[in-house]
């Protein structure tokens, strides 16, 4: 039989195979099932995972997998007409109301039908992600003394050690705070500095997630242009005069979506804006370690030149390693920092110890900088595949940056196109991308579409989804 690679594919051949077995009878080996279909024991181990976790098989260490029992009748369907009066009623009292539209944040998370070359995704594919050394890191956390104890609420000390000399400046262990990822800690650096129904100031374009956590904080985002050398300070000032804003929200390294970086120029008028106002900047530094291999020295992080407290700094390993590998740290230092503390504390208690450990064992192992490098290397060869496909297959698509860190490119579409009709057609080739819309907190400009390199197998993935992606076009181009 010819090889099946893939989880799903293997777990629909074996959900159509079920009726041949009786409720509580043996299906056959893992050994049996590699051979037959030719497969790896991890793919059938995932494979009945995933038939086990719809309630159709059950496994049993040491003895197999046996049909489940058939499920008994599904419970009448109740009436939650209530909830909508009750929603509305309970947000009738706000300036901004605090509807949560996830759209923009799910279209990187949900995994695209199979078949579907993912140029939407939002992290590394598994064969970028340092699986064996997580792998290695958290068997060895798992056997330190007291690895399964309560952490100190503000994070291992070792790890904020980590973290802080990694950040530079003025930052120490004291000043950091241990989240569980980012969006956790941009979630808490927003309701910390500012209440409900107050502005809140985001690059435009921005990452959607941080518009979705500003609006269901029920704040109001105010958009301030970026270009090529990141936030235009003169709009920043005019901005903060006309909203009396207290917070500015900013990716000052290969910004979401634009990929560009804070001019040097840039980065003191920055702060110094926002000192005049009293404002906080919170800084999502969240692709450091997703440097390019040409890039060259890296600027510092805003908070590094920092004295005076201005900077709210988020920084998370998640982008690096694995969207599972949720841990981000959140660094300020001033009266900021309890109530940051207090509000992640009240929150979630603190992130899970071995998770933690875990972290330090991966960060101080020999396979830590090997990985950034190998990711370094491989990220800039992606980059550099998908710009000259879209240059021989799409030159109408204007590419405006080339950014050499990240992992996404951000392209202009000829006026008047109709991005959702381009999504819709480019899903229908068999292509998922990200339109542009959900990026921008008002009225874009004109229409854009973000396409990821990092998620997707390697260069001949990216060379054919480029090559749908022009079929898609020429369906709603014309």
């Amino acid at each position: 039989m010819q090889q099946r690679s893939s989880v799903g594919e293997l777990a629909e051949q074996l959900k159509r195979e079920l009726d041949r077995y009786s409720p509580g009878g043996k299906l056959p080996s893992s050994r049996v099932l590699v051979d037959r279909f030719r497969v790896s024991p991890v793919t059938v181990s995932r494979a009945l995972a995933q038939l086990a976790a719809e309630g159709l098989v059950v496994t049993r260490p040491g003895a197999g997998a046996f049909r489940a029992a058939p499920r008994a009748a599904t419970a009448p369907v109740g009436d939650t007409s209530w909830q909508e009066l009750a929603l509305s009623a309970d947000g009738a009292g706000d300036l901004v109301p605090r509807t949560v539209d996830a759209s923009g944040v799910v279209v990187s998370l949900a995994a695209p039908p199979p078949g579907v070359i993912e140029f939407n995704g939002g992290y590394l594919h598994p064969s970028l992600q340092p699986e064996r050394a997580m792998a290695a890191a958290l068997s060895r956390a798992g056997r330190r003394p007291g690895a399964w104890g309560r952490p100190p609420m503000e994070g291992l000390e070792e790890l904020r050690e980590w973290f802080a000399r990694s950040i530079g400046g003025g930052i120490t262990a004291a000043g950091v705070q241990i989240t569980a990822g980012g969006q956790s800690a941009l979630t808490t650096a927003l309701r910390a500095l500012a209440p409900p129904g107050a502005p809140v100031l985001v690059e435009s374009p921005t990452y959607p997630g941080m518009l979705a956590i500003a609006r269901a904080a029920g704040l109001r985002p105010v958009p301030v242009p970026v270009d090529a050398d990141g936030v235009r300070p003169s709009l920043l000032a005019d901005a903060f005069r006309a909203t009396g804003a207290r917070v500015f929200v900013c990716q000052p390294l290969f910004q979401n979506p634009t990929g560009a970086v804070l001019a040097p120029e840039r980065r003191g008028e920055v702060l110094r804006i926002a000192r005049a106002a009293g404002a906080f900047v919170v800084e999502d530094d969240f692709v450091r370690r997703l440097v390019h291999e040409d890039a060259g020295p890296l600027p510092s992080p805003l908070a590094a030149d920092d004295p005076d407290g201005v900077v709210v700094h988020v920084c998370s390993l998640t982008k690096v390693t694995s969207p599972s590998f949720r841990l981000c740290a959140l660094a300020a230092h001033g009266p900021v920092l309890e109530r940051l503390r207090a509000i992640q504390v009240v929150d979630t208690f603190f992130v899970p110890r071995p998770l933690q450990e875990a972290a330090l064992e991966l960060v101080g192992s020999p396979a830590w900088p090997r990985h950034l490098r190998a990711v370094s290397a491989e990220l800039k060869a992606r980059r550099d595949t998908m710009t000259a496909a879209l240059r021989r297959e799409l030159p109408e698509l204007a590419l405006p940056h080339i950014p050499s860190g990240g992992y996404h490119l951000w392209l202009r579409l000829p006026d008047g196109t109709d991005e959702a009709a381009l999504a819709s057609a480019a899903l229908r080739a068999g292509v998922a991308i990200t339109p542009g819309r959900p990026y921008f907190s008002a009225e874009p400009p004109a229409a854009h579409v973000r396409l990821s390199f990092a998620a997707v197998a390697g260069a001949g993935e990216i060379t054919e989804g480029v090559r749908r992606l022009r079929t898609a076009c020429e369906e709603v181009l014309g």
